[in-house]
This record gives C-alpha cells, structure tokens and sequence, in this order.
C-alpha cells in the first residue's frame, strides 16, 4: 500500500470527508484498524459501532511481538478506567510505524514533576496537523493523591509554567 492514498479495500465509516487510510490491518477477529494523518479508527467485526480516536487521544499504542498483540490506550480521567482496545493482528509494520510517527507528532510537551507523595506529568498533546490549542493532562504516579490540596496547588504551578513555557499563558 503506498501511504497518502485511499485503501478502498476497508470500509472505515468513520472517515471525515478529506481524511484518506495510510496504513491499515485486520485483526484475526476480522476487525479493522486503520490510521489517517488525523485518528486511529477501529471498525469492529462484531458490529459494535466504529471509533475515531483522535491521535492526540492515544494515551498508549503497545506492540507485544510474541503474541502479536496490539494495544490501545486512550487519554482518560483520573480514577476512571481507561478505554483500551487489544487486538491480534498479522502483517502491521506499516500501521504500527503509522501509530508510533502520529502519537509522537502529538505531543507538544511532557514534563514530570515532583509533588506531595511522588510525582506527576503535565503532557500537552496537539492534533498533529495543529490548528487547535493543545489538550493539557497530568498524570499522576500511583503513590500520588490527586484530591490533596497540596497536590493541586503543585499541579497547577506546573500547569502554568508549562503553559507559558510553549507560549500559551
């Protein structure tokens, strides 16, 4: 497949009007997952509904070589289980390399920080074509109580240097 051009081998009906499949795979369910410069979608085999996950969504892509496993995480919220796809997929260099290129190409800034009770990161993430303010996340390590007020107080002190480190303060 040459990367830029529509697959029309897929059906994806997720895709927006200009948004064109580089590199896709069908998982051994028989389900769907394609990547565009924009999102990674998924189209399940069972029929659920289809997803389009922006790339700057895509908390985590992990590639387990002996089970030939694809996972994927999405951004979530603190203390809420976090949407996760798994899927074992056969020939995928090209949508594994796709999905390393745009998650990378998402992020603005990622910074850890030291706060009461270990440490936390402030990530902002872009989608990669740009044209949006950037989404700002932290994440907290495990030993970490978000609702401390002393963790908040120190989250958001790194929240606006970060900010005004990339120029949005």
């Amino acid at each position: 497949m040459r990367w830029g051009r529509r697959d029309h081998a897929v059906h994806v009906p997720t895709l927006l009007p200009r948004e064109r499949i580089l590199a896709h795979a069908v998982a051994e369910d028989g389900s769907v997952i394609a990547g565009t410069r924009d999102a990674l979608h998924v189209v399940p085999a069972d029929g659920a509904d289809p997803t389009r996950v922006p790339w700057e969504l895509v908390e985590a892509a992990e590639w387990d070589a002996e089970t030939s496993t694809f996972r994927v995480s999405e951004v979530g919220e603190w203390g809420a289980e976090r949407p996760e796809s798994a899927f074992v997929l056969g020939e995928s260099r090209l949508l594994l390399e796709l999905v390393r290129e745009r998650v990378t190409a998402s992020i603005v800034l990622q910074r850890h920080v030291a706060v009461p009770g270990g440490g936390m990161r402030v990530i902002a993430r872009r989608s990669p074509h740009g044209g949006t303010d950037p989404l700002w996340v932290y994440e907290y390590d495990a030993t970490v109580d978000p609702t401390d007020p002393r963790v908040r107080e120190a989250a958001a002190a790194a929240l606006a240097q970060a900010k005004d480190e990339v120029g949005l303060a």
